[in-house]
């Protein structure tokens, strides 16, 4: 009798035991970031040195230190879509939590609707890479990426769509990032990325507020003939933001996001923004 309760209670324990362990497969990681974050703190509450205090450090070059109250933290002003071109919500965790890959992400969205953070807003995520957007060449530092688990040749469930806009509507308010400041991973880096692919609802986001979509009225206007004589592309282009230093990268970036139609053509047929 003793050793089958014996028997039960070891077998309680290991299921208890198994069951926590599924609850907390990130636990490691988490402790890690937490020990990251605060290696990060020190070094802003650091108090910078003085001659007087160091005379014998000759990289010092501060006569005095004379603290400010004027000042905040970085602050967000563009959003960043991304696609991951895996397979899996997991798949993508596990790639963004080894640190030989040198990649993450604010937030990951999985196909089901179900919304990961795996940064602080405030934190400057390693997404958005070598790119440029307007006058902006360093994206990572002014911006949140979110990626979408999706391979790059599916359309995005509407769940996956729906926790989207919740959350672009909450970074919106939150931070009052503009209309126009909602762009992809490919307006940013034509000809380098393509995400998050021609699948992608642009026209769905704009009407939801963020992000813009051509007029329909001007665009038909263009096959009439009823633009300007002078109007350049290209420089159109360059208005909305696109890096057009490689023409036909820029087009086929504009071409993903908006026309969605002979994406490797080096045409520009001339769609109104």
């Amino acid at each position: 009798m003793l050793s089958k309760r014996l028997y039960l209670v070891l077998l309680i324990f290991s299921n208890l035991t198994l069951l926590s362990c599924k609850r907390d497969i990130y636990h490691q990681n988490n402790k890690a970031h937490q020990k990251q974050v605060k290696e990060a703190t020190s070094a802003l509450l650091e108090v910078p040195k003085t001659k007087i205090k160091s005379p014998r450090d000759t990289t010092v070059l501060n006569d005095r230190w004379v603290g400010t109250t004027n000042f905040s933290i970085r602050r967000p002003n563009f959003v960043v879509i991304h696609h991951t071109a895996q397979d899996s919500l997991a798949q993508t965790i596990k790639t963004f939590t080894l640190t030989r890959t040198q990649v993450s992400s604010h937030y990951v969205i999985g196909r089901d609707g179900t919304v990961v953070q795996m940064l602080n807003d405030y934190l400057r995520s390693w997404h958005a890479g070598r790119g440029r957007w307007g006058n902006d060449t360093d994206l990572n530092s002014s911006s949140i990426g979110i990626e979408l688990d999706n391979n790059g040749s599916e359309y995005f469930p509407d769940e996956q769509i729906e926790s989207l806009i919740k959350v672009l509507k909450s970074l919106k308010e939150k931070y009052n990032i503009p209309t126009a400041n909602f762009i992809g991973h490919a307006d940013l880096a034509p000809g380098r990325k393509v995400d998050p692919s021609v699948y992608f609802p642009w026209k769905r986001l704009s009407e939801a507020g963020f992000g813009y979509w051509y007029d329909e009225k001007l665009l038909q206007a263009e096959y009439e003939g009823k633009l300007p004589e002078n109007f350049n592309a290209l420089d159109a282009l360059r208005i909305i933001g696109y890096d057009i230093s490689n023409h036909q990268a820029a087009i086929q970036s504009f071409k993903i996001h908006f026309t969605k139609e002979n994406i490797n053509s080096p045409n520009l047929v001339i769609w109104i923004c």
